[in-house]
């Protein structure tokens, strides 16, 4: 069962501000959640191979070319701001 202190300490790392509905709601909505893991638990899986996948998936490769490649002068035109060859940003102190 998950307690409200429980949404409290949760909402807390996570930097958020709940109203006392929203920890109800959300101790309630958790709970129920682990209730159903609890259920997946109680599913005899002897003999299932773990997958990562539900279908077969494989990766498409392709052959890696080059299709254009830009001169620096090109590059250098999205510069807002320029020093010779480099961009130009602000100091950071």
């Amino acid at each position: 069962m998950i307690t409200i202190q429980d949404v409290e300490h949760v909402a807390k790392l996570a930097r958020l501000e709940l109203t006392e509905e929203e920890k109800v709601k959300f101790s309630k909505q958790l709970g129920d959640v682990l209730k159903y893991v609890d259920q997946m638990n109680e599913v005899d899986t002897t003999g299932v191979e773990p997958m990562s996948q539900a279908i077969e998936f494989y990766n498409v490769m392709r052959e890696d070319v080059e299709v254009y490649e830009q001169t620096q002068e090109e590059l250098m035109q999205n510069a807002p701001d320029r020093e010779g060859d480099f961009f130009k940003v602000p100091k950071i102190n």
